[in-house]
């Protein structure tokens, strides 16, 4: 690329120095390196550096350079562009965002909580107790029938009548009859045997 600089400070670039030819039979000066260039500046005054900078399109005007080697080198980089064709600029497209739009439910009157069916309330211990099942003619029939009695049944009586060991009439109590859902109580009167009865 050979460039040319005219008395007005208008600088134009050229594809080869043939083709520069014309604008240097004009009175134009022609360069094609920053050395070349800072060679011309040589025999310039720093206001005419100043003047070319500030013609330059795009470029923050300045009021002076430090040196005249800074104003040909900013001078030379800037003008390397001359003469390619403008790049054309790529459409701005919108952006779209990936992610999709966050929609906020919309609550109405009609919409109501699944409610889960209400549970029936088993029935407490003491209801159970109030009414419990006892297949007729079993044991547990028998030895029912004896603690109903108003003072109840001794375990001698018991034992006697079922054939039970004192042992097995102690489990019975605590076991069976509890679950069958009776509640036995068990006493021992001053002098006497122990006793049980179905409390009411």
């Amino acid at each position: 690329m050979t460039f040319t600089i005219d008395a007005d400070n208008n600088i134009t670039a050229f594809a080869t120095p043939e083709a520069a030819a014309a604008a240097v039979a004009a009175g134009a000066q022609a360069f094609a390196s920053q050395q070349e260039l800072a060679e011309l500046a040589g025999g310039w005054p720093a206001e005419r550096l100043v003047e070319i900078w500030n013609s330059l399109p795009g470029v923050k005007p300045v009021k002076s350079f430090q040196s005249a080697q800074a104003a040909v080198g900013r001078i030379c980089a800037r003008i390397q562009n001359l003469g390619e064709p403008e790049k054309p600029k790529p459409e701005r497209k919108a952006k779209v965002s990936a992610q999709p739009a966050k929609r906020t439910p919309v609550k109405t009157k009609t919409q109501k909580k699944a409610t889960s069916p209400k549970k029936v309330a088993k029935p407490t211990k003491r209801a159970a107790a109030k009414k419990p099942e006892v297949r007729e003619g079993s044991k547990t029939a028998q030895v029912v029938a004896m603690l109903q009695r108003k003072g109840g049944a001794t375990l001698a009586e018991i034992t006697a009548k079922m054939g039970w060991q004192k042992h097995t009439v102690r489990g019975f109590m605590a076991g069976t009859m509890k679950k069958a859902g009776f509640t036995v109580e068990s006493f021992k009167p001053e002098g006497g045997e122990r006793t049980y009865r179905i409390s009411r």
